[in-house]
């Protein structure tokens, strides 16, 4: 090995490292001060002396907790958010990526312009659009808020993913005899699996990691998401159950890893054979 590259190597793997630490640091910290007894961070360390899962049991056991609730509720917003993206986003990238229509064009502008405007810079007008549709404090305008803002973004990504399967494949299948929707289920969909699998893992966090729109749209404490109810839980007069926030922070990760490692096969090819063609 020459020394050229055996700097480079040392300068990637030591930016590997710095990375790692960078994301692992916080994760044990979190984990730590779970496991502390006491409800006070300033004494919390990353390996306690006496470790305790006493947090993890008050959040499902303890009196006047919503925890279980808000799980149940966040993991409902997001499978349906989820399902409803992929769908769609599916059905759109499609359209766009092998139909000449009117629009077209203007429609994909549209989507850009869309992106670069952040949901929560409408928050008055949503705010006022759920509240005259009657939706306000349901679960169905957080649906509906995520899914909206979920399908630019990822229409241009799966546009492009969908740009680099062959045509020909259509065509052949249309000379066979196959209709629009039998090309697009039985040919298309199989081979944009990476992609729709990078579409569905970004439709699943949202409801997990967004507290803006959450806390806009819902009023009553059995609806809250996680992320509304972990926050109330140490804002209040005498919120101070920092560990048992810590514990409840805990287990967010947990569906969003199993999802993660279920479809991990698919991200690479779907992120970047996505940015490859636009």
């Amino acid at each position: 090995m020459n020394k050229r590259n055996f700097v480079r190597k040392l300068i990637t793997y030591s930016g590997l490292v710095m990375a790692s630490a960078i994301v692992i640091y916080p994760i044990l910290w979190i984990i730590g001060s779970s496991l502390n007894p006491g409800s006070s961070l300033s004494s919390s360390s990353m390996f306690p002396k006496n470790p305790t899962l006493t947090h993890y049991k008050d959040l499902f056991t303890g009196e006047g907790t919503y925890y279980l609730q808000w799980y149940w509720n966040t993991l409902k917003i997001s499978v349906i958010t989820m399902f409803l993206a992929v769908t769609l986003v599916g059905v759109m990238a499609y359209s766009f990526s092998r139909y000449q229509f009117v629009g077209r064009k203007n429609s994909l502008m549209l989507f850009l312009i869309l992106q670069m405007v952040p949901q929560f810079s409408a928050l008055i007008a949503i705010y006022v659009l759920a509240y005259l549709s009657g939706v306000l404090d349901t679960h169905l305008a957080l649906i509906l808020i995520y899914v909206g803002g979920l399908l630019p973004m990822n229409t241009w990504l799966a546009k492009g993913y969908f740009d680099t399967i062959p045509k020909e494949l259509d065509e052949s299948a249309r000379i066979d005899g196959a209709g629009h929707f039998r090309i697009f289920y039985q040919i298309i969909l199989p081979l944009a699996k990476p992609i729709l699998a990078v579409v569905a893992l970004f439709s699943f966090i949202t409801p997990f990691t967004d507290f803006i729109l959450a806390t806009v749209i819902l009023r009553s404490e059995e609806k809250y998401t996680l992320a509304v109810g972990l926050y109330r839980m140490i804002s209040g007069q005498f919120g101070n159950s920092f560990t048992q926030f810590a514990a409840g922070a805990v287990l967010i990760a947990l569906p969003i890893a199993i999802l993660f490692l279920a479809l991990q096969k698919y991200f690479v090819s779907g992120l970047t054979a996505g940015g490859t063609k636009g």
